[in-house]
């Protein structure tokens, strides 16, 4: 299926515009629950803040699960926890179940936890053709062309037989935990949230399919449900006839 691109003339117009489609996607799923994960960035923040503020009261939040598609191994008090801005910008304003929020636990044993993690994704969401298939997955699009913790040159995580894994950032040193590219591939709905002049060259060399996609990880997420672009006109630089 070819992806879907909607531009939309600044990230506030954008992030407004995914609010109202993620409440019509989750009221209409007949699945008991929707199953979510996360991703951090600039753009999901305004998301997280436009849900708590417009849609708190109307939100069906008792159908939903929370997940991420990644985290840096840091405290949920750390101002780099994927989890730690959601918190701040969402779960402190709206009434959620503890038992719905399935965060990645950065301050433990970055491989222990991925284990962990993977345990209770295969307990909760349910299973397809031997994957997890959630009912949407978040991504963003990094300078370098990575998405959730897949970094070029690490696109062997496309081919993990693992739901989630340990992944090293590769100028940082940093470890996180990523879902796996399987997994990502897996979902019913896959949307990337992207904004800004400096994602232009890269979301233009993965839509157009120009010989420098093969480089961004970000090329390889090809669903077997629907594939989503949501973008401002900064990132787009009008490059379709498609508008939002």
């Amino acid at each position: 299926m070819n992806p879907i691109i909607n531009i939309f003339k600044s990230p506030e117009i954008l992030a407004d515009a995914f609010a109202k489609t993620l409440l019509k996607w989750v009221k209409d799923s007949e699945d008991e629950y929707f199953h979510i994960a996360l991703s951090g960035g600039k753009t999901p923040s305004l998301l997280f803040s436009l849900l708590a503020e417009k849609y708190g009261e109307v939100f069906p939040w008792d159908k939903i699960h929370i997940w991420w598609g990644d985290e840096r191994m840091v405290p949920p008090s750390d101002p780099e926890s994927n989890y730690g801005v959601v918190n701040t910008l969402l779960f402190s304003k709206i009434r959620l179940n503890p038992y719905q929020i399935h965060r990645i636990k950065g301050e433990c044993d970055a491989h222990e936890e991925a284990l962990r993690y993977s345990t209770e994704i295969q307990s909760l969401v349910p299973i397809r053709n031997g994957w997890p298939t959630f009912s949407l997955i978040l991504l963003g699009l990094g300078d370098d062309g990575h998405t959730a913790s897949i970094f070029p040159g690490q696109q062997q995580l496309f081919e993990s037989s693992e739901y989630t894994t340990v992944a090293l950032h590769p100028n940082s040193g940093q470890l996180r935990i990523t879902l796996t590219g399987k997994v990502l591939n897996s979902a019913k709905k896959v949307v990337f949230l992207v904004a800004g002049t400096s994602k232009s060259q890269i979301f233009n060399d993965i839509i157009n399919g120009s010989k420098n996609a093969s480089f961004y990880p970000a090329s390889l997420i090809r669903p077997e449900g629907e594939l989503h672009w949501f973008v401002d006109d900064a990132c787009a630089m009008r490059s379709t006839n498609q508008e939002g």
